[in-house]
């Protein structure tokens, strides 16, 4: 049994030691590295593993780990890196990431992108359940506005025309709070195109892209390359996370890739939350990440140089 509680600069772990047969502290084996943690009794000829994991729900500080022994119950003490982060447990996983990711988002919107419609509706779907966020799906907006589906119209005025349409309908919800927007794929999409962003950078966007890379470093440095390269829109988003083929089925687990990935980012910049609010409050001007004070015209190149950027307020 395992019991978990959060101290502010600190998190503790309790695992029941019963039937463990437990004579000293010698018999306990206890290995936290930043990450990660592995626990182990000695058994006669073996060690029995109590717990395992090398996805810490954030990083700790392993010189300052402190264990012991209490009655039938293994205590460990861990110091947070970052004292201010609520551990919602003590792994990263859906549940822990869906209630962790509210401190963290500040209720500002999320939009998926990508090369498939499809893909962006179910992970932006699961998001939204798990966060408590209004689901949105730029696709089923548009084709209820103008009563036809996006192929024909695709068919019937061109790309350009559908990408416009969707840009004007990612303005109107740029202001929203607390949705996940799935956003249109391919290349009829204004997530695709560099000079359609200026109203997603209102929200937090994940780049949800496949890749055949054959293991996790390859993909880390595809979606690197890609991120660099910014010769498509989707470059342009906060976060990328790379999928080795889709299975419907298994959305969930691409959704917890999304909220692990910006969960790093906004806590790699804490300020990432305020500055996006105060990108909305100055009306979406398309200045970001370089946010200019009020009264700057996005229209002027010289204003663009001459003003220092506005600064978060306090």
């Amino acid at each position: 049994m395992l019991q978990f509680s959060d101290g502010s600069s600190e998190v503790e772990l309790r695992l029941k030691l019963d039937g463990h047969d437990v004579q000293s502290a010698k018999d306990i084996f206890v290995d936290a590295d930043g990450s990660s943690l592995i626990v182990q009794v000695r058994k006669p000829g073996s060690l029995v593993t109590l717990i395992e994991t090398n996805n810490l729900f954030d990083r700790i500080k392993p010189a300052e780990t402190i264990w012991y022994i209490d009655d039938d119950q293994l205590v460990i003490n861990f110091k947070k890196q970052d004292p201010d982060l609520k551990w919602p447990d003590i792994v990263e996983s859906w549940e822990s990431l869906s209630t962790g990711s509210m401190q963290l988002l500040k209720g500002t919107s999320i939009y998926i992108v990508g090369d498939s419609t499809e893909i962006n509706q179910k992970v932006a779907r699961e998001l939204a359940v798990a966060l408590g966020y209004t689901p949105l799906d730029t696709k089923e907006l548009l084709e209820t506005f103008t009563k036809q589906n996006i192929d024909s119209w695709v068919l019937a005025e061109g790309s350009d025309s559908v990408a416009d349409a969707e840009s004007a309908v990612l303005e109107s919800l740029s202001t929203h709070v607390r949705a996940v927007v799935a956003t249109l794929g391919g290349s009829h999409g204004a997530a695709g195109r560099t000079d359609k962003w200026r109203h997603l950078y209102s929200g937090f966007t994940v780049w949800v892209s496949q890749t055949e890379a054959i293991d996790e470093n390859s993909a880390k440095e595809e979606a690197r390359k890609h991120m660099q390269d910014g010769s498509v829109g989707y470059s342009n988003a906060d976060v990328v996370v790379k999928l080795q083929g889709w299975d419907a089925d298994h959305a969930k687990s691409v959704a917890q890739a999304c909220l692990s990935a910006l969960k790093q980012s906004i806590l790699s910049d804490k300020n990432l939350p305020g500055k996006k609010s105060l990108y909305i409050r100055l009306g979406c001007r398309g200045d970001w990440p370089n946010i200019k004070p009020p009264g700057w015209d996005p229209s002027s190149s010289s204003t663009a140089t001459d003003v220092p950027p506005a600064t978060l307020e306090s």
